[in-house]
């Protein structure tokens, strides 16, 4: 099914210029087929059609293909380690850069028809000097469009295409995103209106802008009741931009020294500029502030935990070749950690020792995707480099890297690097989840791979864990038993693994 939208339009005939209605038809192709694959197409055809003159339109259509490309881009560098991704961004800013020069210029002439008088010397003068520097960036902006590597994007939209339908629009892993770009526009937003400075007004449109995008791309439902407010406040934002700029180059040109020519034109620009300031504050600051009705259909508590383990999972997998292995140890590993809990044979003093756990299990491997050997290294160094979670603090985020850093190999020590700048509450909180991750990988290997059921007991001496599927004769039995060391460290007592037979 298509999307139709319609616009009519009137025409003069000939000869007596009667007028005709013309209904113009519009088919879109439903929100889901709006991929990566078609805006990385469109990038090649709008190339072609700005190719041409650098005519407004085409400039700003080509402009908006790459943006939606670079975008999504940025959107899956956060989850799948490929490093396309990275590559796709860096060519498309090296075209994306000039025609944004090109394109500031020929919204400054705008500008200046829509608040200049044709008879007005000041406005003859820099509508003279921005065509000038129009045609001089035009210079620049077809360099930059004949050295784009057409193949090379072509061969990038197969492969990158390929790797974006792997993971689920709209789906939790993206509602976290959004999430996390909604505080960072938020932030910006805040010191904004704090300060009222052009620079932070810029950076707060930056800000919204970078949060339309990830939920107009990745989170489609919510992005057709939002997009009229999110385009209207981006836009208003944009024209403060273009105002400021405008004031800055009249300055910067010596053409507004004149006292009544200044003030003249700096009261028409402020006046249109305040005008935009109140629309943006009416809509965004208050009780029924756009703010608030975006973040209360974002996650919150359970989940936001439950959204960000689902990115983290993707993000893990894109690096992991075994990802049913990694299933099934952070299934052991919750069993056990949710066990010694309820027997309280473990105390916890981090309240998401849970959900840090989980994190690492999924994780322990993504180092195998450089190294076999101590790869455990290369996995901490690879998660201490994630960017701290919406909710997290910087030492969660360390904890989570050293975790799984000592889920094998040496064992941790407070002096080792990575413990040695926590607290004393979050080492032992390192040390006890190492030992649990290592019990489980071992218990995984020992059952050859099988989704396993764990129980934990406690009895007046040792801690005993029934696992299915265990048999201490096997030869990774020994496995099992050097890696209960940690744990039983952490518990100050024995532990005995059983068969889940012996229960």
């Amino acid at each position: 099914m298509f999307r139709t939208n319609t616009h009519e339009e009137l025409i003069p005939s000939k000869p007596d210029n009667t007028p005709i209605r013309i209904v113009h038809t519009v088919r879109h192709p439903p929100a889901q087929q709006i991929g990566l694959d078609h805006w990385m197409q469109r990038v090649l055809t709008e190339l072609d059609s700005a190719s041409a003159s650098l005519a407004p339109d085409p400039v700003h259509d080509l402009r908006v293909a790459i943006r939606r490309c670079r975008s999504i881009a940025e959107g899956f560098t956060g989850i799948d380690s490929d490093r396309t991704w990275k590559k796709m961004r860096k060519a498309g800013k090296q075209i994306f850069v000039p025609l944004g020069r090109l394109r500031d210029s020929q919204v400054m002439i705008d500008w200046l028809n829509k608040l200049g008088s044709p008879d007005d010397p000041a406005t003859k003068d820099l509508s003279a000097k921005l065509a000038k520097e129009e045609q001089e960036l035009k210079i620049s902006a077809f360099t930059a469009l004949g050295n784009f590597d057409r193949k090379q994007w072509k061969s990038w939209i197969e492969v990158l295409s390929k790797r974006s339908r792997r993971v689920e629009i709209g789906g939790p892993a993206f509602e976290y995103m959004a999430l996390e770009r909604w505080h960072i526009a938020y932030a910006l937003h805040q010191k904004a209106l704090k300060n009222r400075s052009k620079v932070a007004y810029h950076s707060s449109r930056i800000g919204l802008k970078k949060f339309r995008y990830i939920v107009e791309l990745f989170l489609p439902a919510l992005y057709r009741e939002w997009a009229a407010d999110l385009k209207e406040m981006q836009d208003l934002l944009g024209e403060v931009h273009d105002l400021d700029v405008l004031w800055d180059m009249a300055l910067k040109s010596g053409i507004v020294v004149d006292p009544d020519v200044r003030s003249r034109w700096q009261t028409k620009i402020a006046r249109e500029r305040e005008q935009r300031i109140a629309r943006y504050r009416q809509k965004m600051v208050g009780k029924t502030s756009l703010w608030k009705v975006w973040r209360q259909a974002l996650p919150s508590g359970k989940q936001r935990e439950q959204a960000l383990l689902a990115k983290f999972k993707i993000w893990a997998w894109s690096f992991d070749g075994d990802r049913e292995h990694s299933r099934n140890v952070a299934r052991i590993a919750l069993q056990l950690h949710d066990g010694f809990v309820k027997k309280r044979i473990l105390r916890f003093a981090h309240a998401n020792s849970r959900g840090l756990l989980h994190a690492a299990a999924l994780a322990h491997e993504v180092g195998r995707s450089e190294t076999r050997k101590s790869y455990q290294k290369v996995s901490g160094r690879l998660i201490g480099q994630v960017a701290t979670p919406v909710g997290w603090d910087s030492e969660d985020v360390h904890i989570l890297a050293a975790v799984t850093r000592y889920h094998r190999g040496a064992l941790p020590r407070r002096s080792r690097d990575g413990l040695s700048q926590m607290s004393s509450q979050n080492q032992i909180t390192c040390v006890q989840l190492a030992g649990i991750l290592r019990l489980a990988d071992a218990l995984e290997s020992c059952c050859q791979g099988k989704p396993t059921r764990v129980s934990v007991e406690k009895t007046s001496e040792t801690a005993l864990v029934y696992a299915a599927g265990y048999n201490a004769h096997s030869r990774l039995a020994e496995k099992v038993a050097a890696a209960r060391h940690l744990l039983e460290v952490s518990c100050r007592a024995p532990i005995v693994i059983r068969a889940w037979s012996n229960r």
